[in-house]
């Protein structure tokens, strides 16, 4: 995985959303979506370096932070603005819409 996206878990999720852009993705490493997934959002990160902040939190290791946001099928992707949900992606989304997505938010 790219150094450019940073793994949470339940200790570091609050603090990593709080301040700022993030793009979260809900993901497991059973899921074939998901890893179609991953180079799009290493490419997503590279992109917005500096700008927002891309992560991932793998489900099966943090199931709560899964249940507090009604993940129900992965890859869910959430976007964040200090702190607060702006939008959320279900399925695989493509560069382009990440990337519109993350510089509506940055502006």
């Amino acid at each position: 995985m790219s150094q450019s996206i940073q793994q949470l878990d339940t200790g570091s999720f609050d603090t990593t959303i709080k301040q700022g852009v993030v793009l979260v993705d809900f993901w497991a490493s059973w899921c074939g979506p998901c890893r179609m997934q991953l180079p799009i959002l290493e490419e997503v990160a590279g992109r917005v370096a500096g700008k927002a902040t891309v992560a991932k939190v793998n489900v099966d290791e943090a199931p709560e932070l899964a249940g507090r946001f009604g993940i129900q099928s992965i890859p869910t992707l959430l976007l964040f603005k200090d702190g607060k949900q702006v939008k959320e992606f279900v399925g695989t989304q493509s560069r382009a819409v990440l990337m519109s997505a993350i510089e509506n938010i940055a502006k």
